[in-house]
């Protein structure tokens, strides 16, 4: 089975825990209710994600094939053939769908809005992986706009208000991680000489610019949403010194990046850095206190 795992990229779908951002911060964790809507959401969000993972692989096996790390993919190396690949697509596409109805009918409520969520989501991504991924710039705001609706869909199926903080800190914290991941790209093509159309409309020094404008936005963003009267009323005003795990992170986040040049994903990178992963243990437990120890 694990390289079925492999072709379904079971690794990345930690970037669909955003769609718990919602309840994470609506200070509901202990609402058992919201939370299996949640959980619902992150597998149904998964699958989605799954399938759009097999098509770019599918549609990008011949360039997959002369990258150092991507000739490892499954379709890429041929231990999946590409019939058993559409298998695995279609079955997953129908799973999908299936799961949409029972959580409608689970939950006794409208998903109309949640469902339209993953389409959008679906949808936006065949166009990019069929055109707009090798579109420089729009590339990287597609990727971040469907970190966006990871969180849109945590709030639609839970019926939890998001503000326009946390909206746009999402974008621009999804922004960090996909420049991240070209300037990494950048630097492999420099050692290995191959390059393709996707980085055609970067280079490192651009990268490097535009990586640290996005961690300075991100960190405002985050210091406006804990200070948003809103989130002080829900927490409390001791909320305010979550943003320094948050600069740390990012500090050390740059360190990796721009200092020792790791040129893997940032999702690798948060798997592999024990100094991002106790910050971000240490986050989560601060907002945990707030929530348990208000008063």
């Amino acid at each position: 089975m694990k390289k079925y795992f492999k072709l379904l990229r079971v690794e990345q779908w930690v970037k669909n825990l955003f769609v718990f951002v919602p309840l994470f911060f609506s200070g509901s964790i202990k609402n058992i209710d919201l939370l299996s809507k949640s959980i619902f959401a992150f597998i149904i969000f998964s699958l989605a994600a799954s399938v759009v993972y097999i098509l770019n692989d599918y549609n990008d096996i011949e360039e997959d094939r002369k990258h150092p790390e991507k000739r490892r993919r499954p379709l890429a190396s041929g231990v999946i053939s590409k019939s058993k690949a559409v298998g695995v697509l279609i079955s997953i596409i129908i799973i999908d769908i299936a799961l949409v109805f029972i959580a409608h009918m689970c939950f006794n409520q409208n998903l109309w809005k949640f469902a339209t969520i993953i389409a959008t989501y679906f949808v936006m991504n065949l166009a990019y992986t069929f055109k707009l991924k090798h579109v420089p710039i729009i590339d990287i705001c597609i990727i971040a706009i469907g970190f966006v609706l990871r969180v849109l869909a945590g709030g639609y199926i839970t019926g939890i208000n998001i503000s326009q903080w946390a909206i746009l800190l999402t974008f621009v914290l999804a922004l960090v991680l996909a420049i991240g991941k070209r300037r990494g790209e950048l630097i492999n093509a420099q050692v290995s000489g191959k390059t393709r159309k996707a980085l055609d409309g970067y280079n490192v020094q651009f990268a490097d610019i535009a990586l640290s404008i996005s961690v300075t936005l991100a960190i405002v963003c985050y210091l406006m949403f804990t200070l948003s009267p809103e989130v002080q009323a829900r927490f409390h005003e001791r909320v305010f010194y979550t943003v320094i795990f948050v600069v740390f992170a990012f500090l050390r986040y740059l360190q990796q990046t721009l200092v020792y040049n790791r040129t893997e994903s940032p999702t690798k990178i948060v798997y592999r850095d024990r100094y991002i992963q106790i910050t971000l243990l240490l986050w989560v437990a601060a907002f945990l206190i707030q929530i348990y120890f208000k008063k």
